[in-house]
């Protein structure tokens, strides 16, 4: 067990900067740990040690040098970035032959906030091809294994940010969530996965799958480390249209408050047959600590759960298919010639997507397609409309929503691979906060019993409210005592 995994960013960096902890002894403990598990996992796709150890140089260089450090909350930390949001000089696979030897030119919004904080970005982790997965099989550079048990899936997409986060092999990653992609990977792994509201976190420089669904968040150990993430990587950035210029919360500086009286809704539509018998045993028991900190729990409704999953795959299938057209073999990434243009697209497009980035481009192009986009597409974006309002409507009740994050827990390898609809439903409690835009937190709330695998607890809250949301999150956690073991 990695002493420093036990300890949370706040104190390790402040630890690095009162010079009690160099950043080069903080780093070889990790990649002691990567070079120990990541064979095994897979979690990791990409790890230059060389450029790890240049980057601790520089901030041990800029700690000697005496230089301001009171905005650097992330000093010398170790934190790893999913495989589709761009950092300046390091690959940009998106885990696709696609982009198999494609180099960003560019950082991120967030990369560079990191970099600001201070952060050691220690390498690229393992996805879905595109994000489009929720088991991480469908990546070109092979799969992620669950660290409880290498039988398993890690979940997915960002299921490589999750399984090195559990198997510290990183004290941070950061993720997208497109439907579900941060907080169901970390229900799977045991660890905290946070999806902000939608326009929260700049997504300049995140390879765009569904662009009004997409954002970019934390998973950690600690809900208090997922506060001091968002902090880190929120914020309004011009770059991005979709970004909106709310103020940022002092996140970490709410944690630790009572949450007395806090309403909590529970959503009747979630509790329903189909429930692992084990994974609602964990939440109905999270229920009840919930109650004995003092929040006030209530069963609200939302009647439109039932299309959620339809809905989401018409809209994201729809902006996969004009986000992807720009993979075409002309400009950049994977090519094969053709006779003519058309051919050339035909030939690049069909050996550089995997089956199931195919399968939604397709859907996609379908749906658009003139004479049923007003049977699909229109169709989809008014239910969307309807389910956004059955939230509003909730939250005139309650503070906050409760639900599983998932069914049930990991499932194993190869189990829904032929079956994309049995894989699609995995995400049927997620789904929704991506199309409402609100904000959602997936933490620990027990294990299974045969085999001992994590179960997960899912929060959400209203849009932009994530400090109510990391409060409560907080709270629960500090109550209980599941984000203190891991797999390995």
């Amino acid at each position: 067990m990695n002493e420093h995994s036990s300890h949370s960013i706040r104190s390790q960096a402040a630890r690095i900067q009162s010079g009690e902890q160099s950043v080069h002894s903080l780093l070889d403990s990790f990649l002691e740990r990567i070079e120990t598990h990541n064979p095994r996992i897979h979690a990791l796709t990409h790890l230059d040690q060389e450029d790890a150890r240049k980057q601790a140089l520089q901030i041990e260089e800029t700690i000697q040098s005496g230089q301001a450090l009171q905005n650097k909350p992330l000093l010398g930390i170790p934190i790893a970035i999913k495989d589709n949001i761009a950092q300046q000089g390091h690959p940009l696979s998106c885990a696709s032959n696609m982009l198999k030897n494609f180099v960003s030119p560019y950082d991120a919004t967030v990369i560079a906030a990191l970099k600001e904080a201070g952060a050691l970005l220690v390498g690229r982790a393992n996805l879905d091809e595109f994000a489009m997965g929720s088991s991480t099989e469908t990546s070109s550079l092979g799969l992620t294994r669950n660290p409880w048990n290498e039988a398993f899936i890690p979940g997915g997409s960002s299921g490589g940010s999750a399984a090195a986060v559990s198997a510290g092999l990183c004290a941070a990653a950061l993720g997208s969530d497109t439907g579900g992609s941060i907080r169901q990977p970390a229900s799977f792994c045991g660890c905290v996965g946070l999806k902000p509201s939608y326009g929260r976190v700049s997504r300049y420089g995140l390879t765009a799958f569904a662009s009004s669904l997409d954002q970019i968040g934390p998973l950690t150990r600690s809900v208090e480390d997922a506060a001091v993430m968002l902090e880190t990587i929120a914020g309004y950035d011009p770059k991005d249209s979709t970004s909106v210029q709310a103020p940022v919360g002092h996140y970490s500086s709410a944690l630790g408050k009572d949450i007395k009286g806090l309403r909590i809704g529970l959503p009747k539509e979630y509790f329903v047959d189909g429930l692992a018998e084990e994974t609602r045993s964990a939440v109905d028991q999270a229920i009840q600590q919930f109650e004995n900190l003092g929040a006030e729990i209530q069963e609200v409704s939302l009647p439109h759960t039932e299309f959620a999953i339809a809905t989401y795959y018409v809209i994201c299938t729809a902006e996969a298919s004009a986000n992807l057209a720009r993979f075409d073999g002309i400009r950049y990434g994977h090519r094969e010639e053709g006779k003519d243009p058309a051919e050339l697209y035909a030939n690049t497009r069909g050996s550089g997507f995997g089956a199931e980035v195919k399968r939604r481009i397709i859907l996609g192009t379908y749906v658009l397609s003139s004479g049923y986009y007003d049977a699909y597409y229109l169709r989809a974006q008014k239910v969307r409309t309807l389910i956004r309002k059955d939230f509003e409507q909730a939250f005139k009740h309650v503070d906050l929503l409760l639900t599983p994050t998932v069914p049930s827990t990991a499932f194993k390898i190869g189990e829904k691979a032929a079956d994309p609809l049995q894989m699609y439903l995995t995400d049927i409690f997620t789904i929704s906060a991506n199309l409402v835009g609100n904000c959602g937190i997936s933490l620990p709330c027990g294990f299974s019993s045969d085999p001992k695998l994590p179960i997960g607890l899912q929060l959400m809250g209203k849009p932009f409210e994530e400090e109510t949301l990391l409060q409560a999150a907080h709270a629960y956690e500090q109550a209980t005592s599941w984000h203190h073991e891991m797999p390995v």
